[in-house]
C-alpha cells in the first residue's frame, strides 16, 4: 500500500478481516469476555495481521468499529477502542520483527481499553488511578493471550500458505 489508492484485492481483504474480527468478537461475548475489564477477545489475534499484510490495518479499525457498537462502555469504547485497534494497527504494519508484532496491540488496549473501561467505573475521581492499575493489567494480560498465542500462531502458519505467500510484501 504504499500509494494512497487501494486495489481491489487490498479492498478485499479490508472487507474480509473486518468481517471476521466482528464475527469473532460477537463469537467471544456469547462467552462473556469480549467486552469488560477481563477480556480475551480471539478476533484480537487478527492484530498481528498488517505485519503481514498492510491491507489489514483498515480492515481491523472496521471490524473493531462494528464490534464495539455492542460494547456495554457505549460511545467512549466505540470511538477510543476502535481509535486504539487503528494505532495498534498502524504500529504493528512498522514493526520489525515478527515477535514484536503482537506488543503494539498488548499497549495500545491495556493504556487505551484500560483508561475507558476505568472511567466508565469511576470517572475523573479519586479512585481513577486504582481502578485504571488494574483495568490496564487485566485487558493486557487478556490481549497478550489473543496476540502472543492465538496471533502467533497466526504469524508462524500464515506465511506457510502458498496462496498467502504472494501478498506478503516481505515473500512477494
Amino acid at each position: 500500500m504504499s500509494n494512497s489508492r487501494f486495489t481491489t484485492h487490498q479492498l478485499a481483504t479490508a472487507g474480509v478481516i473486518a468481517a471476521l474480527y466482528a464475527v469473532l468478537a460477537y463469537f467471544a461475548s456469547v462467552f462473556g469476555i469480549a467486552y469488560g475489564p477481563i477480556q480475551c477477545r480471539f478476533s484480537e489475534a487478527l492484530c498481528v495481521l498488517p505485519f503481514l499484510f498492510p491491507a489489514a490495518t483498515p480492515g481491523l479499525f472496521v471490524g473493531c468499529l462494528v464490534a464495539n457498537l455492542l460494547s456495554p462502555y457505549g460511545a467512549l469504547d466505540i470511538i477510543f477502542g476502535s481509535l486504539a485497534t487503528l494505532l495498534a494497527a498502524v504500529w504493528t504494519q512498522h514493526t520489525q520483527h515478527k515477535w514484536l508484532a503482537p506488543l503494539p496491540p498488548v499497549l495500545c488496549n491495556a493504556v487505551i481499553v484500560g483508561a475507558v473501561i476505568s472511567f466508565e467505573q469511576t470517572g475523573f475521581t479519586g479512585a481513577f488511578a486504582g481502578a485504571f492499575a488494574y483495568n490496564a493489567v487485566t485487558v493486557g494480560v487478556g490481549e497478550a493471550i489473543a496476540c502472543y498465542v492465538l496471533g502467533g500462531l497466526l504469524l508462524t502458519l500464515l506465511p506457510k500458505v502458498p496462496a498467502l505467500r504472494r501478498q506478503m510484501p516481505s515473500c512477494g
